[in-house]
């Protein structure tokens, strides 16, 4: 059937209701009251239920946005039973309990879960005197620290300036105090990495060692040894072995290191030079200046 010009034309029923490209066939789409129905067949307290998470995550995500979120879940896991209450510590000697408990940056309430171990320990290894540190979570409430110090094996001075340093001529600390007394001064620049050589010798001559105050590096080239009652020994840049051997034995046979001298030159090794004190020399000069008047008054 042909329909006329200026007249809309109608379809067959079986055409009017053909797929047509995308989209679900009339024929095939389930009614709006249907798709409700599937809802009808929920709890009841389903609806309530999906509000609180929604209105749960929202909050959620306002803290986060605000920066308390962190604090928010501190104080959940701390109700928890997860707070902080005690921190053992292990293995210090020389850093205090302070410090320590000041680079953990611990606050009250704060939650063990959340606490950064990592960062914890970063922030006490830059402690001076610790070498290494172990900080582990010990749960429901318990932070463990283990800390290796490093030893204090010499004093270094230069200028004014007087530290505590390692083996490795690295400074630990510059509060120095009666406790590192014992310790070797290295004096000079340099020094500081060179302090295992001449302590080294030194140790093996324990009876010269005892009384050895500073050690001084000269030129970066050799030591000079500054003995307690202010006698100064001039090594040579080798052989120091036998040099210190060689001074053991001349102040165990003539007590070399108890006269009155201010300078022990054993530099070269066939011969030693002695440098007398002012007052010894002042008292030589009056005792040949009597001994000149004696023999004058004999001849007259």
């Amino acid at each position: 059937m042909k329909a006329k010009r200026g007249e809309d034309m109608v379809l067959p029923i079986e055409a009017a209701l053909a797929p047509r490209g995308r989209g679900v066939p009339r024929l095939h789409r389930r009614p709006l009251w249907r798709a409700a129905g599937i809802l009808q067949d929920l709890p009841e307290w389903t609806g309530t239920a999906g509000a609180l998470v929604f209105l749960s995550a929202t909050i959620f995500y306002a803290l986060a946005v605000g920066g308390y979120a962190r604090t928010v879940s501190e104080s959940l896991t701390s109700a928890a039973g997860f707070e902080i209450e005690a921190v053992k510590l292990s293995g210090q000697r020389e850093t205090t309990e302070f410090e320590i408990l000041e680079a953990l940056e611990i606050e009250q309430g704060t939650s063990l879960a959340l606490f950064d171990a990592s960062a914890a320990r970063e922030r006490l290894a830059r402690i001076p005197w610790i070498e290494t540190v172990s900080v582990q979570k010990l749960y429901p409430g318990t932070l463990q620290v283990r800390i290796d110090e490093r030893e204090a094996f010499a004093l270094w001075q230069r200028g004014n300036s007087l530290s505590v340093i390692d083996a490795k001529g690295q400074v630990i600390s510059d509060d120095v105090d009666g406790r590192y007394a014992n310790l070797l001064m290295l004096v000079g620049h340099g020094a500081q990495y060179r302090g295992a050589e001449i302590l080294t010798a030194l140790e093996k001559v324990p009876e010269l060692r005892a009384r050895v105050r500073a050690a001084r590096l000269v030129s970066d080239r050799r030591w000079d040894l500054l003995l307690e009652n202010g006698l100064t020994v001039r090594l040579p840049e080798t052989d120091v072995g036998r040099a210190l051997s060689d001074l053991v034995r001349m102040d165990a046979d003539n007590g070399l290191l108890t006269r009155d001298i201010t300078v022990v030159d054993i530099r070269l090794p066939d011969r030693v030079v002695v440098r007398m004190s002012d007052e010894a020399i002042e008292r030589r000069n009056a005792e040949t200046k009597s001994r000149g008047a004696k023999r004058s008054g004999g001849n007259a």
